[in-house]
């Protein structure tokens, strides 16, 4: 947890450890980033005011040194842009200030299932689609895409669900993280980019009035 404010690090951490998360603080943001790179850890909870370096250079630093490491910004700034910046720069989720600490929970929860890794530490495999984590790469046969931080996103709640028929609504609040247009096309033009960079093989389905599947790869 990068922190500065002793009083919320210390309520946070003695509530994270009684449901049992093992819990190290830091009160500034370069020494909050220096550990988040050194040591291993689940995730990070991480304020935006912080002194020495703030909240958003930590992010963008640990999405290009750490971007299997989830990152769940907590903060008191609760405007728009800045939480798009936040989500732009690869925050997994974002709680504004003040919160129940009940919902802090069960957001971390959520965040920590869906890190679940493949047996290396940085793959998730959907039949012979392989998602690099580190890499931000999508393989498929002889094929091997960079993908953006969107698409990389998407495909990969994909994989996680494999099977199942994801709607567009849903895929809106897993991946871009906030209330959106529901009648905006971001989410078919991301799927087209999808299939347009993994080749005519891509395991990506529309099911008509329902949303998109991961068939068998």
């Amino acid at each position: 947890m990068i922190e500065d404010e002793p009083r919320i690090l210390g309520f946070l951490a003695r509530g994270l450890e009684a449901e049992g998360f093992a819990v190290d603080g830091a009160r500034n943001g370069r020494e909050g980033l220096k550990r988040a790179q050194r040591d291993t850890y689940d995730l990070v909870l991480l304020d935006l005011l912080l002194p020495g370096m703030d909240g958003l250079s930590v992010l963008h630093e640990l999405n290009r040194s750490r971007p299997e490491l989830p990152v769940v910004i907590v903060s008191a700034r609760s405007d728009l842009p800045t939480k798009l910046r936040g989500f732009g720069l690869g925050a997994a989720d974002y709680l504004s200030k003040p919160f129940a600490f009940d919902e802090l929970i069960a957001r971390i929860r959520v965040q920590l299932r869906r890190s679940t890794l493949g047996s290396d530490g940085h793959v998730v495999r959907a039949g012979t689609l392989v998602l690099d984590l580190a890499r931000r790469e999508a393989s498929l046969g002889a094929v091997t895409a960079q993908l953006s931080d969107r698409e990389f996103r998407v495909l990969h709640h994909l994989v996680e669900h494999k099977g199942e028929i994801i709607s567009r609504e849903r895929l809106l609040s897993e991946v871009w993280g906030y209330h959106f247009d529901p009648g905006s096309n971001v989410v078919d033009v991301c799927i087209r980019r999808l299939r347009k960079k993994l080749g005519t093989d891509a395991p990506i389905e529309t099911v008509r009035h329902a949303g998109y599947r991961l068939t068998a790869a």
